[in-house]
């Protein structure tokens, strides 16, 4: 509980921090303090400028070896790659290779490819962390999002079947009899199980696609049910954050949802169909009619913060999207819109380059979620939802 002496110096506390930042820091939160600017980019404008920040995200970062920066933040600058999120960019940059016929971008993604596959370690595993970070061990949930990108990348070329394989055959190896995955945590959040692991199974479901026959489907989808199995009537999901499973981020619900959604999608099964609408439907009673949705919400679906985890609003965006294709609900497109308008609002892209096309952790920029930083999975995130929204508004 605060004491008086705590409330009387809060404010010279907060003034002093604030005066110490660095300028850029300052005026982004003192920008973000008058709200979204009501102008919209544009579908458009944003993919590209989001593919444009996330090479140059590869071009800076401070590890200098072809991954991607994990962020760009207003204090510190560029980091150093992120393994587990240069995973799943990949097939974010192959795509939009794919659709826009980029040769550079296809190339990128490929330089990608074979940083991840040097840093594999020989039984298939990944490391939780940074590139220098430590300790350097292996971790399920960062290896599942890696496995993601090498499938992509196996779809493509010959040359990373095997390290798919090995990357697939690992997880499946380390599953639990329940379903769960304990032995091979991150060190860097806080323990126990994690219902999110849905989308180390659709890494697992990827890869069952494209090296069929070595039971990595049925892994995968015994994690799926027995995370399904922390699913309130509801739609809430518990053991589903990071640090908070009270009030779970957007962004780990969104890893949820959308792992329970390949599920479905690979299986056809309802039962999995029924789970991904009830946290969906859960999910449309927090958003409102701006595409706000607050970054972390109770077991009500509540709110619980007042700002905005950009990387989950279009997280889940592009989960509501994805229904929308399979049910023809009008009322998961029109909110997958929305929460795409919004997070394309809080995009510069006219400023300098370090932050052209960036997404922030947090709207505003000094909320809890990557506080004053560009996230390199917000913008891949973004890219994601953007693109599926363009090809269904293409398609009208």
């Amino acid at each position: 509980m605060a004491t008086a002496k705590d409330m009387l110096f809060s404010p010279l506390r907060h003034l002093r921090d604030e005066m110490n930042l660095p300028r850029a820091a300052r005026e982004s939160r003192k920008l973000d303090s008058k709200g979204l600017p009501m102008s919209d980019p544009g579908l458009d404008e944003v993919i590209n400028a989001c593919i444009t920040w996330l090479c140059r995200a590869q071009d800076k970062s401070l590890s200098a070896d072809d991954g991607a920066a994990r962020n760009y933040s207003l204090i510190n600058g560029w980091s150093s790659s992120y393994p587990e999120t240069s995973g799943y960019i990949v097939p974010t940059l192959l795509d939009y290779a794919d659709e826009f016929a980029n040769a550079e971008v296809r190339e990128r993604g490929k330089r990608m490819l074979d940083w991840l596959v040097s840093i594999q370690f020989p039984e298939g595993g990944f490391q939780g962390g940074k590139i220098d970070q430590q300790p350097r061990v292996p971790v399920t949930f960062n290896t599942g999002q890696i496995l993601i990108g090498l499938a992509a990348g196996a779809r493509r070329w010959e040359a990373y079947m095997e390290p798919t394989k090995r990357a697939a055959s690992w997880l499946t190896d380390t599953l639990d009899e329940d379903g769960s995955w304990r032995s091979h945590p991150t060190p860097f959040a806080e323990p126990g199980e994690k219902a999110y692991e849905t989308h180390v199974s659709w890494g697992l479901l990827e890869a069952a696609k494209v090296a069929p026959g070595h039971g990595y489907e049925d892994a995968g989808l015994a994690n799926i049910r027995w995370a399904i199995s922390h699913q309130k009537p509801n739609g809430w999901v518990a053991k589903c954050c990071l640090d908070r499973p009270d009030a779970p981020l957007t962004h780990t619900l969104g890893y949820f949802l959308r792992g329970v959604i390949e599920g479905y999608l690979f299986t056809n099964d309802t039962a999995l169909l029924d789970a991904a609408l009830k946290t969906a439907d859960g999910l449309l009673n927090a958003i409102d009619t701006e595409g706000r949705l607050p970054g972390r919400l109770d077991s009500d679906w509540q709110g619980a913060v007042e700002w905005v985890c950009l990387t989950g609003s279009v997280q889940i965006a592009h989960c509501w999207l994805l229904l929308w294709q399979i049910t023809g609900d009008e009322r998961y497109k029109q909110a997958g819109f929305n929460a795409n308008r919004y997070v394309r609002r809080a995009i510069d892209v006219n400023g300098q380059k370090d932050i052209r096309g960036g997404v922030k952790g947090s709207f505003p920029v000094d909320g809890q979620y990557g506080k004053y930083q560009y996230l390199n999975w917000a913008a891949k995130f973004c890219t994601d939802s953007q693109m599926l929204e363009r090809k269904i508004r293409t398609s009208e």
